[in-house]
């Protein structure tokens, strides 16, 4: 810290060297035994004053210092002795940036913790079926395959590409919804007309598995109807997935002045305890899943429930199988 060389303390200085002699050159004029007094009383004020001027620009400068330790990765914060004045303001500033910074560091950390599994998550999911794709089309390239077996390998081969372009679409899905680009409508609708649309993808294979849905519906739904009928056809999908060939799937959805609510249940073999804490979180796989579940469609029916300021439970009932309760809040909770 060059003290001296500042250009404000030259000025100041300056300033005070010709008041001091102003000051000493009429005392000589007016009255010449208080030159003493006025030169004394002179250097004691520009004393006091570099004295002063001194030590704040040293507990600038040391301010300066720990600033510069901090943006080179110093996890102390070292403000309690800038407390008082002036100098206190502009430290209860830097801190509470400080701290916002330290926040955005470690949000970028997470993020990119995240991304990498994420990444990692979806090379193995996609791995997967291309692996089954590759093994496949060696398949159908053998001469000596049957026409039999060439169909059947053609059928496989046709359920592992629509496995891909549907973990595609789902992983574009999320990270449009992840990055906040999605721009949710309001609209209103009747149940009975919401859940006919989301139940339609369904009905073929439900059928083919002689399960039954019985549906039973009471009220208006406002929201995105798009979105609402993905989030609900995935845990549909779930709950048909974990029900056995001639079981049942419920839907009631009723509206009050507080909520919009649906519930979806089945007759299944309901969810493990160790899975309910995880079985929103993204490629999770439950202990009953099969080798052909991914693990993003109950996480993207959490991300799209909860933008519209909806909640979703996922229990298991009483007498058997599994249960989400899904609630569609009018108000801020």
């Amino acid at each position: 810290m060059n003290f001296f060389r500042n250009p404000e303390i030259i000025r100041t200085l300056s300033v005070y060297g010709v008041l001091s002699a102003a000051a000493f050159l009429s005392a000589y004029i007016i009255e010449r035994k208080y030159c003493a007094f006025i030169l004394i009383l002179c250097i004691i004020f520009i004393t006091i004053y570099l004295l002063s001027t001194y030590r704040r620009y040293r507990r600038i400068y040391e301010l300066s210092s720990d600033i510069d330790r901090i943006l080179h990765g110093s996890n102390h914060l070292p403000f309690k002795s800038y407390s008082e004045g002036e100098l206190g303001v502009l430290q209860s500033e830097i801190y509470k940036m400080t701290v916002r910074l330290r926040e955005q560091q470690q949000k970028l950390q997470e993020d990119k913790i995240y991304l990498a599994s994420s990444i990692a998550d979806i090379s193995h999911q996609i791995r997967t079926p291309l692996t089954s794709v590759n093994l496949l089309v060696s398949f159908l390239s053998d001469a000596a395959v049957s026409d039999a077996e060439r169909r059947k390998f053609s059928q496989e081969l046709y359920d592992q590409l629509a496995r891909i372009d549907w973990l595609i679409t789902a992983l574009l899905k999320i990270s449009r919804l992840d990055a906040g680009i999605v721009q949710l409508n309001r609209e209103t609708a009747s149940f009975s007309e919401l859940l006919k649309r989301a139940a339609a993808p369904l009905l073929i294979p439900m059928e083919l598995r002689e399960q039954t849905l019985s549906v039973e519906t009471d009220g208006t739904f406002s929201g995105d109807i798009s979105w609402t009928c993905e989030a609900l056809t995935n845990i549909v999908k779930n709950c048909m997935e974990h029900t056995p060939n001639g079981g049942e799937i419920k839907i009631r959805a009723l509206e009050n002045a507080l909520f919009s609510e649906v519930v979806i249940s089945d007759n299944g073999c309901g969810i493990d305890k160790d899975d309910l804490p995880h079985i929103f979180e993204r490629f999770y796989k439950g202990k009953d899943s099969d080798d052909r579940s991914i693990g993003i469609g109950l996480a993207l029916a959490k991300m799209i429930i909860t933008k519209q300021n909806g909640t979703v439970k996922a229990e298991n009932k009483p007498d058997g199988g599994a249960m989400f309760t899904i609630r569609f809040y009018k108000g801020t909770v």
